[in-house]
């Protein structure tokens, strides 16, 4: 009986896989959606190609597990069903027989229930992720596109990962939209609707969604382009791509992560591009020519530039030019040059790094809302790296001049409710209060805190600092803050913690950072108010929906 189940599951499963081994290749017909592939830390990278009638349709590097895998990636084959493929490993070929196709993704019932993932924060179902890409709004639907490793959890493979969301808050994550080429690896840039169809690419009355983008190679990091006519599920990449070649001029590998945008009063696009040592304005009409217009030092990779209200103010406005450390500065733009007047200043730290704001959001709503990566950790899970959340950017006039102000958007709400709220608390009974929520894996905190000396005082939860503000020096968690009253006793905080991170709004967004949740496993006391004699005038917690349905 035992030889017959055991000779049934094998012609099972070669009818459903279809794999014939020939050394250190197999063939596989397509018959299911994923491709299942075993990945295990502890092997070295080799490079697999998948080959469909001898011509190369991808490559990459991958751990394959040659023996109990630590954990599972996949390949949405989709495009491809009804095709045989042959795959080569040039690594240790092992695990060639344990790939698998099958219409779900490996561990595909425990997914967003992992015991790290994120519960309100994006993070994609397998592999790595780092800067997000091509954030845009179009007909109804938030794109958020990312820097993504697809095979391994661990940056390597730089591709365009994609999901979408009707909210910014609930996202449903698609197939990769770019991968590499024989340009190169797919690195940062940003997208547009071409609504004029400058470029050529619309179709009747659909405009082209265009993404612009750095292709790295060993050799130089060179500007690209795409198109997409169906919302971006499918990309064209343009034929005559490279668009920008410009490691000659500036004698530098250093060239990349295109920030395209039209400039209305000159009827023209803009590309901000970093180069070097800072970022450099191109002009073109087409999305495709591009002229070298003018150059600001002192910024270092993923460029940003946007015009807002001060104060809320249409009238009066200014442009902000940003860089992946999170640093701005404030200034004047005619298209062509960026003047800076104010900078370089930060509003954020912490996890933060290569954020980009939205672009094509409608004119009725005119927020500019901003996504950053947030360089966390999950231990034990087979993906790395997150978003942090959405946030809402505004120029606000400060004792210190115009600075940026950064609040999580307003969808946001939707996650959170109240369910208890005390005021004019000593620090003893707030800890009392909060014990309760000790062992809670996600939360939100509102509190308001009073020092009675110019001292150190804060939060802590299980011996990690959220909040420690030291007033002598002015600092908030080692970082200089300085309130708007300069005389003032108190700090306000909406702290939003996760399952692996923890992100702080001070005083209404004047300066706001995020750390990885590293609790002190010896340390038994949970939530804890501290410092000399102060007050807890204000204390709110809410609990937290997941983001996963």
């Amino acid at each position: 009986m035992k030889s017959q189940l055991k000779a049934t599951i094998a012609a099972c499963f070669l009818l459903c896989i279809s794999i014939s081994l020939r050394g250190a290749d197999i063939n596989i017909k397509i018959t299911k959606r994923y491709l299942n592939l075993p990945v295990s830390q502890a092997q070295a990278r080799g490079t697999m190609q998948f080959q469909i009638a001898g011509k190369q349709e991808r490559s990459f590097k991958i751990r394959l597990a040659n023996s109990e895998p630590q954990y599972w990636v996949f390949c949405d084959m989709t495009a491809l069903k009804g095709k045989t493929i042959t795959i080569s490993y040039d690594g240790d070929g092992a695990g060639l027989s344990k790939i698998y196709q099958d219409d779900k993704i490996a561990g595909q019932d425990s997914m967003y229930k992992e015991k790290n993932r994120p519960q309100f924060h994006f993070t994609t179902r397998r592999g790595w992720i780092n800067d997000p890409n091509g954030l845009i709004y179009y007909e109804g639907e938030y794109h958020l596109f990312y820097q993504h490793n697809p095979y391994e959890r661990e940056w390597e493979n730089m591709s365009w990962g994609h999901a979408v969301s009707k909210d910014m808050i609930h996202w449903e994550e698609l197939p990769t939209a770019l991968s590499p080429d024989n340009l190169g690896t797919m690195f940062s840039g940003s997208a547009v609707i071409d609504y004029n169809n400058t470029a050529g690419f619309n179709k009747g009355n659909t405009p082209a969604m265009v993404a612009t983008y750095t292709a790295n190679s060993d050799a130089k990091q060179v500007q690209c382009m795409a198109y997409s006519l169906d919302k971006g599920r499918t990309w064209t990449k343009y034929s005559k791509n490279p668009l920008i070649d410009s490691k000659a001029k500036w004698n530098s590998q250093d060239t990349r992560d295109p920030r395209v945008f039209w400039y209305k009063p000159g009827n023209h696009w803009v590309l901000v591009l970093n180069e070097r040592d800072g970022h450099s304005i191109y002009n073109s009409a087409n999305l495709k020519d591009w002229t070298f217009e003018s150059h600001v030092t002192g910024f270092w990779e993923c460029p940003d530039l946007f015009e807002l209200p001060v104060d809320g103010d249409k009238s009066k406005t200014k442009w902000v030019m940003y860089g992946a450390s999170n640093t701005y500065m404030i200034g004047s733009f005619d298209g062509k040059t960026f003047k800076p007047e104010t900078g370089k200043h930060y509003y954020v730290t912490g996890t933060i790094y290569a954020a980009q704001t939205i672009t094509n959001m409608p004119e009725s709503d005119g927020r500019r809302i901003q996504i950053g990566w947030g360089k966390v950790s999950h231990p034990g899970m087979p993906f790395n790296g997150m978003m942090l959340m959405p946030t809402e950017l505004t120029l606000k006039t400060t004792k210190d001049g115009i600075r940026l102000f950064s609040v999580p958007v307003k969808e946001t709400g939707q996650l959170f409710d109240k369910v208890n709220q005390w005021s004019n608390l000593k620090e003893n009974d707030a800890n009392d209060k909060l014990k309760e929520y000790n062992g809670s894996d996600r939360l939100r905190i509102k509190t308001t805190i009073k020092l009675s000396h110019a001292t150190s005082a804060g939060l802590n939860l299980f011996g990690q600092h959220i909040i420690d503000y030291d007033m002598n020096f002015n600092l908030v968690n080692g970082t200089f803050y300085s309130p708007e009253d300069m005389t003032s006793m108190e700090l306000t905080a909406d702290i939003y913690i996760d399952r692996t991170s923890i992100e702080v709004f001070i005083d209404g967004g004047a300066y706001s950072y995020s750390t990885e949740r590293k609790p002190d496993v010896k340390n038994t006391e949970g939530f804890h108010f501290w410092g000399n004699n102060i007050d807890v005038k204000n204390l709110e917690v809410y609990t937290v929906k997941s983001i996963w349905q």
